[in-house]
């Protein structure tokens, strides 16, 4: 018999929700958000899975990477897609959203999210983190110049010139 299954994210725990092929709930729980909890609780509930679903976010593209290797049917889902979907439910709770999710999976009444590849997402996260570190350097740099123009040091114009080096230049 087939099942489908609706997994609602967070930080720390994953509420899990089983549905069969009429659409009967066979298990609901809470696991915590780690790939070998979640496998061995698919193991135990959901062994016949035939899609199982949570939405894209912070965590979805380890978690998919992770279960995929570990060879779950899993499909990660447009969060504003599957967002209107959800808030159409009476009560809003991790329990039925994991509901509303596995229901979304049984009726393929989905959006599938292009989840990126490991390398895609390294490299990315490598960009990110060095424009952060940029941004921040040139921020404290124009902190320190405005703070020295208040002291009457006028050190000129921004560029490429190491700060420490013009602020010594000047008090020389």
């Amino acid at each position: 018999m087939k099942q489908y299954v609706g997994l609602d994210i967070s930080m720390e725990e994953t509420s899990v929700c089983v549905l069969d092929e009429s659409g009967g709930v066979t298990f609901e729980g809470c696991v915590p958000t780690d790939p070998e909890a979640i496998a061995k609780l698919l193991r135990r509930h959901a062994g016949n899975a035939e899609r199982i679903v949570f939405e894209t976010g912070s965590l979805s593209n380890w978690l998919w990477h992770q279960l995929r290797a570990l060879d779950f049917p899993v499909i990660c889902l447009d969060a504003r897609h599957a967002n209107a979907a959800l808030s159409m439910r009476i009560n809003k709770s991790d329990e039925n959203d994991a509901k509303g999710l596995a229901e979304m999976a049984r009726m393929g009444w989905y959006r599938e999210a292009a989840v990126k590849g490991a390398e895609n997402w390294k490299t990315r996260s490598m960009l990110a983190a060095r424009t952060k570190l940029v941004n921040l350097r040139r921020d404290i740099d124009n902190q320190m110049r405005g703070l020295c123009k208040g002291l009457g040091i006028v050190l000129g114009k921004a560029g490429s010139t190491n700060l420490a080096r013009k602020v010594n230049a000047v008090l020389a």
